[in-house]
């Protein structure tokens, strides 16, 4: 029962909508009332030969009304508690939808996506129906089994009434170890959930690299070992699930059994009369549902107990990348300046970045050049906060990027990132992410810019054209060229292309850095890059070897110095020359 203690803040913000679902329950239970006493004076009446056709047709109307009533009330209750059931999975799927747009990379370094989506899913579904058929059964089994009691007991026979609650005890031992097992194994069974979810996820993501490795069959047998072991533990969870009408059935039938055997008794010694017995067998029958409702409750709760612990789990994990106190909401203009003496990401051992001295005057072109894990990326991802300096500071204008908020650090900044990640959208959409309200006209000037407006005109919808989650439909150019126009249109003061020019040819990189030299003027770029023929055209680059800076300047005096530049770019252009089967006479 603890799921509805955690549950209170959303009780409590909604508590007219539950209190009056709570009332309408009572109504309803009361009303349930009429037609067995009804019945249990029209059948004394006839045992009597007293009955009329006058008081035979009120009895009728009494309990027709009843039913209408009823009918009328329980259509209300549900819009109530159902409608609250709702609310409350909306608000949960929103807040989690929140957190996980607030997590740092790091956080899904360590989650898996399809546990995150089952979370999401499962997890919120087990919690609304204990919202809904939760409260429902709680409060029914509590309200009509209180006042059939109550009523049996003042009514007809309290000595009966205790005779037929004998069995009650029983009921609750084996309900209450029922529910116990149940939150356990539940647990489980979503756990499972959790993993054949995220298998599933990974396999559609990544299913022309499987292809590609002919692993399909290796990939069936695993998934079908998943499923069985989601089967298992389903089945284990039903196995606990179908004890509890088995049991309730049984209970009332004994005490069924004993309201028959001793109310006979009662008759024939003249302590009730048949009239009586009639109507405390039907108010019996009514108490099967409280029965009932009663084994439900324990099956909803820990089922719902045990989904809320997952996601509030979740929801408790803070956030590493915050806003610090007194952050202001101005937007940062001016110089960049890095002064990190050690970065080291979280899960490595060894740091990324070391003893970085960088100044990037406004309007200037930084060029980072350096071997795979050299830290280019690192110093993009320090810049845009995905991780925090411990020990440094990051300034833009003077001011270090901690001491501005998020949203106002990263106005500033578009990032064009590796892996040139496209949603399942139109052309345009993507293009207009981060400005959804950007005109037609806008987007095709970033995309002449990006080089890749003549490749969307030749498409048969044009910006209409609808591409495949992740851009699978476009070739890695075009998804790259797009990523750069989708970061062109922030129209930002600083710029950062993570190698997003790697997978287009030696014309078109040439067209789009003439683009963004022209349109760009005034404002800052970062271009990190392995081709150091990208960033020939830069005001300052920096070699990075081993997450410092081993060489700093133009590309002219790096050349004159001859060290690992001039290296580098020999072998580049060796390689260029041998990839087009020439020489260099």
């Amino acid at each position: 029962m603890r799921v509805f203690s955690d549950l209170m803040w959303f009780f409590q913000e909604h508590r007219k909508r539950y209190l009056g679902g709570i009332a309408l329950l009572i109504v309803v239970a009361v009303i349930a009332l009429i037609p067995p006493k009804v019945v249990g004076i029209v059948v004394n009446e006839l045992a009597h030969r007293t009955l009329t056709s006058t008081r035979l047709f009120y009895a009728l109307l009494a309990i027709f009304l009843s039913a209408v009533v009823s009918y009328g009330i329980r259509y209300l209750w549900r819009i109530l508690l159902y409608g609250g059931s709702i609310q409350l999975a909306t608000d949960l799927r929103t807040r989690l939808y929140q957190h996980f747009t607030l997590m740092s990379p790091q956080f899904y370094h360590q989650k898996r996506i399809g546990d995150l989506m089952a979370h999401s899913t499962n997890d919120v579904q087990a919690i609304q129906e204990t919202a809904g058929d939760g409260v429902l059964t709680l409060v029914d089994s509590i309200t009509t089994g209180t006042v059939v009691i109550a009523t049996m007991a003042a009514t007809i026979s309290w000595k009966l009434t205790l005779i037929a609650l004998v069995p009650m005890p029983l009921m609750a031992y084996a309900v209450s170890r029922y529910g116990k097992m149940l939150h356990q194994r539940f647990s489980l069974a979503q756990a499972a959930f959790s993993d054949i979810n995220d298998r599933v996820q990974e396999y559609v993501s990544g299913i022309r690299v499987v292809r590609a490795f002919g692993q399909e069959e290796w990939e069936r047998k695993n998934f079908v070992a998943l499923s069985r072991d989601v089967v298992d533990k389903n089945v284990s969870v039903a196995r606990i699930d179908s004890l509890f009408d088995p049991t309730i059935s049984v209970i009332v039938g004994l005490s069924y059994f004993l309201s028959i055997a001793f109310g006979a008794d009662f008759i024939v010694h003249h302590q009730m009369n048949i009239g009586q017995l009639t109507t405390f067998t039907l108010y019996l029958g009514e108490l099967i549902w409280p029965m009932l409702a009663f084994g439900f409750l324990f099956n909803i709760v820990e089922r719902g107990g045990a989904s809320y612990d997952r996601v509030q789990t979740l929801l408790n994990i803070t956030p590493e990348i915050q806003d610090r106190p007194g952050a202001s909401a101005t937007v940062p203009s001016g110089d960049v300046h890095y002064d990190i003496s050690v970065f080291q990401y979280p899960s490595s051992d060894r740091p990324a970045l070391h003893d970085i001295r960088l100044d990037i005057r406004q309007g200037e072109t930084l060029g980072i050049v350096g071997r795979t894990g050299s830290g280019k990326t690192t110093l993009m991802r320090l810049l845009l906060r995905e991780f925090d300096v411990s020990g440094g500071d990051i300034l833009i204008g003077g001011q270090s990027i901690y001491r501005v908020t998020l949203s106002a650090l990263r106005q500033c900044l578009a990032y064009a990132p590796q892996d040139d990640f496209l949603f399942s959208a139109t052309i345009a959409e993507n293009i207009a992410f981060a400005r959804p309200t950007a005109t037609l006209p806008e987007i095709q000037r970033v995309a002449r810019m990006a080089n890749i407006a003549d490749d969307i005109e030749k498409f048969p919808e044009g910006y209409q054209t609808l591409i495949g989650e992740r851009g699978t439909t476009l070739s890695g150019g075009q998804k790259q060229r797009i990523s750069i126009a989708r970061a062109l249109l922030q129209d930002a003061e600083i710029l950062l292309l993570d190698d997003t020019l790697s997978a287009v040819d030696g014309r078109t990189e040439s067209n789009i850095l003439a683009a963004l030299r022209q349109n760009r003027a005034g404002r800052t770029t970062l271009i990190a890059t392995h081709r150091l023929r990208t960033v020939e055209h830069a005001d300052q680059i920096i070699v990075l070897e081993d997450g410092a800076i081993a060489e700093w300047g133009t590309h002219e005096s790096l050349w004159a110095l001859g060290g690992r530049y001039r290296e580098m770019y020999q072998r580049q252009q060796l390689e260029t020359l041998v990839e087009k089967g020439g020489d260099r006479a």
